[in-house]
């Protein structure tokens, strides 16, 4: 059997020739695509104009071409998702169970419900379908989002992204270029093979180009990261992988960088006041740490627990930890699994601190299953931005205020319980630089990526935002006005 190809999709054409070899990600396994040297003058759009036919469709028209995409990405009969799945096998971080759940729950997103519910909440309907006016100040103010011209660099840590990429500039009328990663080469090509057998003379789909290049290399991105190709670049990713792109930002291109995030839960000390509910905290914690199997931003990595420093407390936090490290063993398979390949660094810390036993207590981890570090001092373990693969430091402190300190612009998801202390929580740990927060243990079981994201907008920032003017009646033009009385506003 040949090398697996990641195919090229270019604006409704799949691209399989010119083919050269890759190096992957996960499993090492190589992979081949079209060679991007011969791609890159293609992928962009050119003229600005031709997104012309874009607004030809209505908002409705839009949401028939993604509602009929998502019943065509039916893993059952979409034999492009099917192969792609087998691949990413090998690629991803997660295990099979947990990428065969994605494939199978990746229609959901295109529901035509989903979808228009999400776009009124983030942008208003009205601004995307035509002009909104105001009258403002003396004048009959419209504002109109406009697409843009965008180049994404989507992350490889869950199918989606690539899904969820090509549905946000669908929904806004912008012309997207995805640039695939080394651990996800196979997905988004899937759909945007899908995309042009039902409908390749779509407008949608024309709009759409998918490849792969490795991340840094100048002889391609040179030619392709200029203004006159594309307007925004969409960058998920590490400091290793953005920064190569921002020496390309200049005057007519914008980076909206979407950089990894470590989440973080508090617990109040009203989850500890019965066995029950310190039961129920345990299975909150261990659902918010084991989803995915911890790859994800929002992925929970410490949990500052408010039962007190002192011996009594130590225990409660012991005996939680236990009950943790037991509820996340249970988690359904295609939620949650013993991880592909436990980290060898991360095991070894791990089991250097089972011989301080005056300083940590340690559940688990033996066999690479994942594992609960129980601190007995109000300080995180020195290694806890590397926690992975299923491991979590639960954190005892006496007030709240010990817990805000921790938090910053890297914090992304906050879990919390119980709820009472979420008005609290939301507003003080918002000044340190949390940006989302949720009640312990549903922070994947919510409405998705349907609001702002790492303290922006990006389906808001993903428009150009235009206004127009014109003067309401009566309104004196500045050449009638007499000396003195024109006020030139800014």
């Amino acid at each position: 059997m040949g090398k697996p190809i990641s195919y090229a999709v270019i604006r409704g054409q799949v691209i399989d020739s010119d083919l050269i070899e890759f190096g992957g990600r996960g499993g090492g396994i190589t992979f081949l695509a079209p060679d991007p040297a011969k791609l890159v003058d293609r992928l962009p759009l050119g003229s600005p104009s031709r997104m012309e036919d874009l607004y030809q469709l209505s908002f409705e028209e839009i949401l028939d071409y993604l509602e009929e995409l998502g019943k065509r990405l039916d893993f059952k009969t979409n034999a492009y998702m099917q192969e792609a799945c087998e691949l990413s096998y090998a690629t991803s971080p997660a295990t099979p169970p947990i990428v065969r759940a994605f494939y199978d729950h990746m229609p959901a997103m295109f529901d035509r419900e989903r979808i228009r519910r999400t776009c009124d909440f983030n942008i208003g309907i009205p601004y995307l379908e035509g002009w909104v006016e105001t009258p403002m100040n003396g004048s009959m103010v419209a504002i109109r989002a406009y697409g843009a011209r965008a180049l994404h660099i989507v992350a490889g840590n869950g199918p989606v992204l690539g899904a969820l990429t090509l549905l946000r500039g669908a929904v806004t009328r912008g012309d997207t270029i995805i640039k695939v990663p080394s651990n996800d080469p196979f997905t988004t090509g899937a759909i945007a093979r899908t995309m042009v057998d039902f409908a390749p003379d779509h407008p949608i789909t024309r709009h759409l180009s998918v490849a792969y290049w490795r991340g840094g290399d100048e002889a391609i991105e040179k030619r392709l990261y200029q203004p006159h190709n594309v307007e925004k670049i969409v960058a998920w990713g590490g400091l290793a992988s953005v920064k190569h792109v921002t020496q390309y930002i200049q005057p007519g291109l914008e980076l909206m960088s979407l950089d990894p995030k470590r989440s973080a839960s508090i617990v109040g000390e009203g989850a500890l006041q019965s066995e029950a509910l310190i039961a129920e905290t345990a299975k909150r914690i261990a659902a918010d740490v084991g989803a995915g199997n911890q790859t994800a931003c929002a992925s929970c990595r410490v949990v500052y627990v408010m039962c007190g420093t002192d011996a009594a407390g130590v225990e409660t936090l012991k005996a939680l930890g236990k009950l943790t490290y037991e509820a996340m063993l249970r988690l359904p398979q295609d939620l949650s699994t013993r991880p592909k390949a436990y980290d060898p660094q991360l095991k070894a810390n791990v089991d250097a601190l089972r011989l301080n036993d005056d300083w940590y207590t340690v559940v688990g981890g033996q066999q690479g299953e994942g594992a609960v570090i129980v601190s007995h001092t109000a300080e995180p373990v020195s290694f806890w931005e590397y926690l992975a693969d299923r491991t979590v430091n639960l954190i005892p402190v006496d007030t709240l205020d010990e817990v805000l300190g921790a938090v910053d612009a890297y914090t992304q998801t906050v879990g919390v319980f119980p709820d009472d202390l979420m008005p609290e929580i939301r507003h003080k740990a918002a000044l340190y630089g949390g940006q989302r927060f949720v009640s312990l243990g549903y922070a994947f079981n919510g409405p998705g990526l349907v609001g702002p994201q790492d303290g922006v907008e990006p389906l808001r920032r993903m428009c150009k935002w235009i206004i127009s003017e014109r003067p309401l009646p009566g309104v004196k033009p500045v050449w009638e006005m007499a000396e003195g009385d024109a006020a030139l506003v800014a």
